[in-house]
């Protein structure tokens, strides 16, 4: 593909991450959207007669199944495959309390942590980088469908539709449901990344505006050559 030597370092994470996220983010469509299941129209309902010990629909434990295996793996290559960004200690710590919701999720049965959460959250996940380069005017990668969606799914969705039903429909289903603090304070985090990814975009738009970006590149990148003449 006549690829620069440095974005062909980077290919081979990008073509993974966008097939992984094309089978899930499909699946997660499937489970909202094609099933009996009301979690995205009434995401309280997940807590509707959860008990202790309940049993996990085989569907939606495959569902599990793919995110943790994933985000396990996403642990690894993040530390030691993936190219190093600004922001790579804070993808690490993404992963580490990604996975830590999705397995006390799977072992509590949702107590605390909605089953959507583990899937609802594919629906609006794309590349987890915030400002990957791109061909084109630079103005109109700035505000492009990808970044809008960013926005919309994980700074307005995810609020309302698994926050408000962690942090308030649970305890309204079961007063005293386990690990409600633990549970919303790790959900807590993600948001706070979620708003510290979109900064990224944010400073990115502002880079453009004042002419100070000539490409298209990811913010999030070391400049290799500004830090060998630093």
């Amino acid at each position: 593909c006549n690829l620069q030597p440095k974005d062909a370092a980077k290919m081979p994470e990008s073509a993974w991450k966008l097939l992984f996220y094309t089978l899930s983010w499909s699946y997660g469509i499937y489970l909202l959207f094609f099933t009996d299941y009301p979690f995205f129209y009434d995401p309280p309902s997940v807590f509707y007669d959860w008990k202790k010990g309940m049993d996990v629909p085989t569907d939606i434990a495959i569902a599990y199944l793919m995110q943790c295996s994933f985000y396990g793996h996403s642990i690894y290559a993040t530390a030691y495959m993936d190219t190093w960004r600004k922001d790579s200690v804070v993808m690490l710590l993404h992963h580490v309390v990604t996975l830590t919701l999705i397995t006390f999720s799977y072992a509590f049965r949702g107590g605390g942590c909605p089953i959507p959460g583990t899937i609802a959250g594919e629906v609006g996940r794309g590349s987890e980088h915030p400002a990957l380069g791109a061909d084109g005017p630079a103005p109109c990668r700035a505000v492009g469908p990808d970044e809008l969606g960013r926005f919309w799914f994980r700074l307005y969705w995810f609020p309302l539709k698994v926050l408000y039903a962690t942090c308030y429909s649970s305890l309204q289903s079961v007063p005293n449901i386990p690990f409600y603090f633990f549970f919303n304070a790790l959900l807590l985090v993600l948001t706070l990344m979620n708003i510290y990814w979109f900064l990224y975009i944010v400073l990115f738009v502002v880079k453009v505006l004042m002419g100070q970006m000539q490409e298209v590149n990811d913010v999030r990148e070391y400049d290799v050559e500004d830090s060998k003449k630093t």
